[in-house]
């Protein structure tokens, strides 16, 4: 039999100082261990298996020695009915892990998503407004929801207020809740269908969102309004007048103006390289400048980095363009005419809109292509027999076209006998 070890007392341990291990009897394998440094600590010395293992039960005499022997005879227990405490321990650790991490909640859950897919952003604003739409509209809601608990009545909280009256937001949010949640599965924060998924799910409880509105075009002048509307522009002054006037001649869109670099033109080449993270198709852009367009940015003072720099620095806002227009409408209409709105519904016309204008000229007043037009607009061609046809970026055709454009602009106004009906451009 092995030998029982004496059954110390608690002087008797208070004692003990010398390095070693001693054995304070009590239960079997109870050990208290001294280190070199004078540190003193309980020890189970038991078999498990084939292997004799040690288990601490915690320092001296923090533990008392009473607290020892009942520890020891806890885990000699576990021992007896083939309990390994330390598998257990890890156990009881992943279930906390597991369970911690059920608790994410939907706004924490969404920000490491979006961290997560920082580098597949088109551009910085991209990557601002995806987060945001969350913000507005799911973050009150769900935000604070763990993630494990979403279910389809809280994406129809967040949803319902906006659906019919800001479908497209509202068809976004919906897609980067979806995300979320999806990012949320592989990552085992929750568990079950995703309860945004629009497919045999979402489309049983609110109507498509090409039903619900139908899309409104940007107003727009009409096309035998433009050499009007330039002359006017022309005869005022001012880094958004300017801008606004470039933007007419290259047909581009406000953000991509506002954001232009002096980097990215070349005078001498006459042409406007816009990077690819500044386009909507996510794609390097060129447009030939024509010489109208040439002459206004040599005209320009090279003030910054900008080619048209914001009074205080940086780029003009998108609606610093607007006003220009507005401006020009109510001067027009306080002189007695009729200003600058749109024939359709009699809006004010917008910066976007003159996009439109410029297309239907080209169909009305050019033998171009509709491709060089399409190209001209940088929109993105779907019909793989067109793309390949405008594979080389019909540049000479859009050159002549966009000469064609800034002769016209600079033409003395006259009335229009016929407003065509157009078509949005975005």
């Amino acid at each position: 039999m092995p030998k029982v070890a004496k059954e110390l007392s608690p002087a008797e341990v208070r004692r003990i100082t010398e390095s070693g291990m001693y054995a304070v009897g009590g239960v079997s394998g109870l050990m208290l261990k001294v280190n070199a440094s004078g540190g003193r600590s309980w020890i189970l010395r038991a078999r498990v298996g084939n292997r004799r293992r040690d288990f601490g039960l915690g320092g001296f005499p923090t533990v008392p020695l009473s607290s020892a022997r009942e520890k020891a005879r806890d885990l000699r227990e576990k021992l007896n009915q083939g309990i390994d405490p330390v598998a257990e321990r890890k156990a009881t650790r992943a279930a906390h892990i597991a369970a911690q991490a059920r608790a994410v909640t939907f706004e924490q859950a969404a920000t490491r998503c979006h961290a997560a897919k920082a580098d597949g952003f088109k551009n910085a604003k991209h990557s601002r407004e995806w987060l945001a739409t969350l913000e507005r509209y799911a973050f009150p809601v769900i935000g604070t929801l763990p993630v494990a608990d979403v279910d389809v009545s809280h994406i129809q909280e967040v949803l319902r207020p906006i659906w019919s009256t800001r479908t497209e937001t509202a068809s976004r949010v919906r897609q980067r809740m979806e995300t979320v949640l999806s990012w949320s599965e592989v990552h085992k924060y929750r568990e079950g269908a995703n309860p945004a998924r629009w497919r045999g799910n979402l489309d049983e409880l609110f109507a498509k969102p090409t039903k619900v509105t139908r899309k409104r075009h940007w107003p727009a002048l009409p096309w035998a309004r433009i050499p009007e509307f330039m002359t006017d522009l022309r005869s005022r002054t001012g880094m958004a007048t300017r801008a606004l006037e470039f933007a007419i001649l290259t047909a581009a869109r406000s953000g991509e103006v506002r954001s232009a670099t002096w980097s990215e033109i070349d005078l001498k080449a006459r042409m406007w390289t816009i990077p690819a993270e500044k386009m909507k198709a996510g794609k390097a852009h060129r447009v030939p400048l024509s010489n109208a367009a040439v002459a206004l940015l040599e005209a320009l003072p090279r003030l910054s980095e900008q080619v048209f720099p914001a009074p205080r620095g940086g780029q003009l806002s998108e609606a610093a363009l607007g006003a220009v227009v507005k401006r020009m409408h109510e001067a027009e209409v306080k002189a007695g005419r009729g200003g600058y709105p749109d024939p359709i519904d009699g809006r004010v016309a917008v910066p976007h809109g003159f996009r439109s204008s410029f297309k239907d000229w080209c169909r009305n007043n050019t033998t171009a292509a509709d491709e060089v037009s399409e190209l001209a607009l940088a929109h993105v061609n779907s019909d793989a027999t067109r793309a390949a046809y405008a594979r080389d970026g019909l540049l000479p055709q859009r050159a002549r076209l966009m000469t064609q454009w800034a002769k016209y602009c600079a033409d003395k106004p006259k009335p229009a006998s016929v407003s065509p009906i157009r078509e949005g451009h975005a």
